[in-house]
């Protein structure tokens, strides 16, 4: 029994991390459109600055299994109060893909 437990648990961190993994290529345009989206005047990989550090996101997301939802979602439409008293404000002009893009880089940075 406890042979198939971690068997299944280690299974689901695969999937989990696979779920945030980025190719280079991938990795390189969710980084421009980081960029041209103006992300990076508010964030940076490892240092706040209006919003917290990538890599602060991705540890407090770690061991969400609805962490790229949970980002889409706040990428799309805003947030407040998650990280302090300056809201994030909301990106509508941005696609569901493109989305989703940066939310699974943003999270790429949990190394």
């Amino acid at each position: 029994m406890r042979k198939i437990l971690f068997v299944l648990a280690l299974g689901y961190a695969v999937a989990a991390q696979a779920a945030t993994a980025l190719s280079a290529a991938d990795a390189a345009a969710a980084s421009e459109l980081a960029k041209n989206s103006g992300c990076l005047s508010c964030h940076a990989v490892s240092e706040k600055i209006v919003g917290p550090a990538y890599t602060k996101v991705a540890e407090k997301y770690r061991d969400d299994k609805d962490a790229v939802a949970t980002l889409t979602q706040s990428i799309q439409y805003g947030s407040k109060g998650k990280w302090g008293r300056i809201p994030m404000p909301a990106h509508p002009s941005l696609n569901a893909d493109d989305i989703k893009t940066l939310a699974r880089w943003v999270l790429s940075f949990d190394k």
